[in-house]
């Protein structure tokens, strides 16, 4: 079984995500780590994320840069979303999201184009959403446990400048799939999150 969920920041599709792969013991990939890799590279090499030739050199990244607590801040977030419209980088990264998807028994997929791109024929397709203040109040929690300083209004408008970036982007924008289920979380506690989305998987799960 493939499940594929997709949406903007802080929605709370990963831990939508990791909870399904646990439910139904698939496997899990967050493909937004690995944009963010390739952001982290691009800085850590002194390239520019806006440059399409700097992003698609540091899709070579190594391996155990995924492991880098660094790629959780805000500030490779950023960079996630500037070298994701380059479509060198999403061709390049396109093959290894695919197999994923593809291997014997299925896998769960986040990220902003899975049900549109990487996994059209995904059996569960999940759009998850969230106000931008909902989505802010939650990231600026995660990065004070983290003891990162950051400010509110900044995540806020980080938030906007993304989401506009993501779904303005011609190459494999931020949308829902045309059969994908809308899950709003703003009001909704983690636990009730998750059980929606259970719930929503649970009845298009293959027989």
């Amino acid at each position: 079984m493939i499940i594929a969920v997709d949406g903007p920041t802080a929605s709370g599709k990963g831990t939508i995500a990791k909870a399904l792969a646990a439910h139904f013991g698939l496997p899990h990939l967050d493909t937004g780590m690995l944009y963010r890799a390739v952001g982290r590279q691009c800085a850590l090499t002194g390239g520019d994320a806006d440059n399409p030739n700097d992003a698609l050199a540091a899709c070579a990244f190594p391996d155990s840069l995924l492991e880098d607590p660094e790629l959780r801040s805000e500030a490779s977030g950023g960079l996630a979303s500037r070298v994701s419209v380059h479509a060198d980088v999403r061709r390049a990264l396109y093959e290894r999201q695919r197999a994923f998807a593809l291997q014997p028994g299925g896998g769960v997929l986040d990220g902003r184009d899975i049900g549109t791109v990487i996994a059209p024929e995904a059996d569960v397709k999940l759009f998850v959403v969230a106000s931008v203040p909902a989505r802010a109040e939650r990231r600026f929690r995660e990065m004070q446990n983290q003891g990162r300083s950051v400010s509110l209004a900044e995540i806020a408008a980080d938030l906007d400048l993304r989401d506009q970036r993501d779904r303005s982007r011609a190459e494999a924008p931020l949308l829902a799939a045309p059969d994908a289920v809308l899950i709003d979380t703003s009001n909704l506690g983690r636990d009730a999150a998750i059980a929606q989305a259970i719930a929503v998987a649970e009845a298009a799960r293959p027989c």
